[in-house]
């Protein structure tokens, strides 16, 4: 039997009658608290014409509330030392803050007043629109291969799917969203059913239940929709291929495979299969096309980890100069079958499985990181425990498990290829 790691972070799991779920995991030698707010709403829950709502809200909810000037929730929480900020993904919004003990309450306040109160107005929407706009072109437009996730979504979703478009959304949708369209989106997600409220680090169990019930208990209850449900879907066929000529300083090739969803039985394997060919100078496809036959400059290995059907997997790989892009694959594809037919040598999987170990207690360590891993394994899992099982999960996977998920996932017939070249006229 494998050695597992269970850890015992405790957790406390509460549920106001208003639907908001709370965390609480003390922590007494923690010199701050984590508050971290994720709300059940991201990019796969907006509706074609309406795309960007949930990364727009990002921007939106430190525009003001009932209580609070635009932008002063940030400055209230720098004013005490602290630090605040938001992100957005697929299947997922979230807001959080570490302060110091003496400022909890403040951060509580903060939160509970623009879940309870925003400030969706004309002139607010305006300016986050504007701001969602710069971010845009700073991040996407003007970068090199700064399109590569919305192109990799188009290769492996439908047009239809809720996973086909970026969390930045069209900004032709946020130009042609109305003030009731946005107002809208704020009434039906962000009410304390559709959120988990994480606190974790010097805070009681007692303590963080009382607060929570005088910040959060007396906002009104609603229903929150379901997320939509998604068949997963089928293998790619016929080997689709994306080719992009762009001003980029190499050429770039991605190779991608519909992956099991979040909550399959199989994702850990893959996961643990991407990291085993990718992860560190020992690894197999980093020794192949760096090291030995020096066909690459760099490679990675990763799953997005999406929730809703199907995930995405893929191997990215920026060649050396003057290596043919064919070559690559053609090295990938043998790697890939070679651990499918004979699996990985048991010391591969041993290193992985110690790379996986150090680096899940390493980013559990802060308190800010912690509470965002209980959020997400309440909303996306229902289940925060696994904050302390799911390591354990990991290290019981064999060779065979490993084997199997290459076989079953990442068939060289079932992948789609997504191909950087470099325009005419841009070759240095």
């Amino acid at each position: 039997m494998p050695r597992l790691t269970r850890l015992h972070y405790p957790v406390d799991d509460l549920t106001l009658d208003n639907g908001l779920r709370v965390l609480i995991n003390p922590d007494p030698l923690a010199p701050g608290v984590a508050v971290n707010l994720w709300y059940r709403v991201g990019s796969a829950d907006e509706i074609s014409g309406a795309t960007g709502f949930a990364h727009l809200f990002e921007h939106l909810m430190f525009a003001g509330s009932a209580h609070v000037a635009s932008g002063e929730h940030l400055s209230a929480i720098q004013a005490v030392g602290g630090s605040a900020n938001a992100t957005t993904s697929f299947d997922r919004t979230n807001y959080f803050e570490t302060v110091g003990p003496q400022a909890l309450e403040l951060a509580l306040w903060l939160e509970a007043d623009r879940m309870e109160s925003l400030n969706v107005a004309a002139e607010n929407l305006d300016t986050q629109r504007s701001v969602v706009k710069e971010e845009k072109r700073q991040r996407y437009d003007n970068v090199p291969y700064g399109d590569q996730l919305e192109l990799l979504l188009r290769l492996n979703f439908p047009d239809s799917h809720p996973y086909a478009h970026p969390a930045i959304g069209s900004m032709a949708d946020l130009d042609a969203a109305t003030l009731d369209d946005v107002q809208a989106f704020y009434r039906t997600w962000y009410r304390p059913a559709g959120a988990v409220l994480t606190l974790s680090g010097a805070v009681s169990t007692e303590q963080g239940q009382a607060l929570a019930q005088r910040y959060f208990g007396d906002l009104p209850a609603g229903p929150v929709p379901a997320g939509e449900t998604v068949d997963a879907l089928p293998p790619h066929a016929g080997l689709p291929e994306l080719v992009v000529r762009r001003d980029v300083p190499r050429p770039m090739i991605h190779l991608c495979w519909r992956t099991p969803s979040l909550r399959h039985p199989d994702r850990l394997a893959v996961d643990m299969l991407f990291s085993l060919i990718s992860d560190g100078q020992s690894s197999r496809l980093y020794r192949r096309l760096v090291r030995d036959q020096e066909l690459a400059e760099g490679i990675g290995a990763d799953d997005f980890g999406l929730a809703r059907g199907s995930s995405l997997g893929l191997i990215s790989v920026r060649p050396r100069e003057g290596v043919e892009l064919t070559r690559i694959t053609d090295e990938i594809i043998a790697t890939l079958d070679e651990i499918a037919t004979a699996g990985p040598r048991p010391e591969e999987l041993a290193r992985a499985k110690a790379g996986f170990e150090r680096e899940w207690l390493a980013a559990l360590a802060p308190i800010e990181e912690r509470a965002d891993q209980l959020g997400y394994y309440a909303t996306l899992f229902d289940d925060p425990q696994r904050i302390n099982n799911e390591l354990a999960e990991i290290q019981q996977l064999d060779l065979s498990d490993i084997a199997t998920a290459a076989k079953r996932w990442l068939s060289p017939e079932a992948r789609a290829t997504l191909r950087y070249e470099i325009a005419e006229g841009n070759h240095a």
